[in-house]
């Protein structure tokens, strides 16, 4: 039987980017549908970080661990100008839950289970030395720290836009704003997909042996789209974070720290130059598209940062933006919130769709390997016969070159201000060299036009060339990074609009409109 493609992936964040990847590259015929953008839900809502989950220790989840710190290594290796080591502190006090003993015995064991790794080893510090590191810390009643280092990614948007593109360049369809409206099988067997085209409001359907659900907090709700929908899967909580200015005495390092008020685990980081805390943990069970922060969650983030930092005196008025998202979680109702696990699950539902698998849970910093996992069940249920998984060993697009010589070949181009060149090179890596020929070409498209991140209008003709953007806020939010400036974009905004009519051919009707919709959509990041 011809089908229209060998595989379907269903969700456009980073799990589905990687799978298609993967795929892709091992020969196979790939169609990736996402209802929104890329990157539209759980994973630009994480805390950016790639990390071994230094807190999964407590629970036993040794495989867990000693997976994610092999990721983070890898990603280090493949994605270099989005991935950062990050040195991270544990302020110890006498009054928590976790005595310095105890940090010191699962900071050895990390550092065991992350034999070979390319990051220094952790060092337990006593009081003096800890204020010495972080003079602004809460001094009274603290018993010393310990420092060790994770990575973090600070766009974690462009990670996923990079293993679409990568996806695209062997072969993969991407398909944005196409919502999958029911799941097709007979006899048992997937059939493939029939879905909408939100932008031409026209529905079609696709055919494929194999469909994959990697939708995250939505799995569920692509499931009822099956004639038979199976039981519910996931049990999702949700977790806010807030961004603020640097205070005085700021963390210099990033921040693991035990709440006071719950004893819950959450981080100040450095991060975009101001600051990222977070994040709650709290059950959800409604739309993950309408999820939103409360006030209590606020609160609790401010409070318990104040108390760490007493210099800090952080408000409300303090904060630039808040972001709020679903952890796609399996279902465990029995258990506490922070006890659910974080490894990932591959159902196959045989019993209703032969060749129909969903991808619940995993982590940002397990990405690769899951995808690798998914692709391998893949490759056996086609028989596939093609090459052999490459990810772990290839390059991202944005480090198709060493770094090095990329920075070189910028610090050549004078119609580029060094801001500016530094900011390319962290969101586009090697592919900032193509941003540079357009203003070799053109000098005035290497004017800024965002006073915060140093971005310039080169990027936004760049990015709806090559980057498959259909908004402004696409452009914005998850190619060039300007919305994630502490005015998250508001002051790029008649730049970028001027030269989506000039260079790119909006009409005044349309860009008005994309005005409108960024605004709307950037609102409900605020206070």
């Amino acid at each position: 039987m011809i089908t229209d493609f060998d595989l379907i992936i269903i969700g456009g964040g980073i799990n589905g980017a990687g799978i298609a990847r993967d795929a892709a590259e091992r020969g196979m015929r790939v169609c990736l549908l996402e209802q929104g953008d890329l990157c539209n839900g759980t994973t630009r809502w994480s805390s950016r970080l790639i990390h071994g989950g230094l807190r999964y220790l407590e629970h036993a989840e040794l495989g867990l661990v000693y997976e994610s710190l092999h990721e983070r290594e890898t990603l280090l290796r493949i994605a270099p100008h989005l991935v950062q080591p990050l040195k991270l502190l544990i302020p110890i006090y006498k009054s928590g839950r976790r005595s310095k003993f105890l940090i010191a015995v699962g900071m050895g064991l990390y550092d065991l289970l992350s034999i070979g790794k390319s990051l220094p080893n952790h060092k337990m510090l006593d009081a003096r030395e800890a204020l010495e590191e972080l003079p602004a810390l809460n001094h009274h009643g603290l018993a010393g720290a310990a420092t060790y280092f994770d990575a973090q990614v600070t766009f974690a948007e462009r990670l996923v836009v990079e293993n679409a593109l990568a996806a695209r360049e062997a072969g993969a369809q991407i398909r944005t704003y196409s919502r999958v409206d029911q799941i097709l099988s007979s006899n048992r067997l997937i059939g493939g997909v029939r879905y909408t085209d939100l932008r031409s409001d026209r529905q079609y359907d696709l055919s494929a042996p194999v469909v994959v659900n990697a939708a995250g907090p939505w799995v569920d709700r692509v499931l009822e789209k099956m004639s038979q929908p199976p039981r519910r899967f996931m049990g999702g909580t949700k977790g806010t974070h807030i961004v603020v200015p640097r205070f005085p005495g700021q963390p210099k390092v990033a921040c693991y720290l035990e709440a006071e008020s719950d004893g819950r685990p959450f981080f100040i980081l450095p991060w975009n130059n101001m600051l990222l805390i977070g994040t709650t943990d709290i059950r959800f069970d409604g739309n993950p598209g309408e999820v939103c922060t409360e006030e209590a969650e606020i609160s609790y983030l401010l409070s318990e940062t104040n108390r760490v930092f007493p210099d800090a005196k952080l408000d409300k008025k303090s904060i630039h933006f808040h972001y709020t998202g679903v952890r796609p979680l399996p279902r465990k109702e029995k258990k506490a919130e922070g006890d659910i696990t974080r490894r990932h699950i591959i159902k196959h539902h045989r019993r209703n769709a032969k060749g129909f698998y969903s991808v619940i849970g995993g982590k940002l910093t397990t990405y690769r390997n899951l995808a690798e996992e998914v692709t391998d069940r893949v490759v056996r249920r086609l028989k596939h016969h093609g090459a052999k998984c490459q990810t772990a060993r290839q390059p991202l697009p944005g480090a198709a070159v060493k770094i090095s010589w990329v920075v070189d070949q910028l610090d050549n181009c004078d119609y580029i201000s060094p801001e500016s060149r530094v900011h390319l090179l962290n969101v586009y890596g090697s592919r900032a060299l193509l941003i540079r020929d357009l203003v070799k070409k053109n000098p005035r498209l290497g004017d800024e036009i965002c006073p915060h991140s140093h971005a310039i209008a080169a990027e936004i003709i760049f990015v709806y060339e090559h980057e498959m953007p259909t908004t402004l806020a696409d452009v914005l939010l998850r190619r060039t990074m300007i919305g994630l400036s502490p005015d998250q974009g508001r002051a790029a905004l008649p730049k970028a609009l001027d030269i989506a009519r000039h260079h790119i051919g909006w009409s005044a009707a349309r860009a008005d409109e994309e005005e409108r919709r960024y605004l709307r959509e950037i609102g409900r990041l605020m206070c």
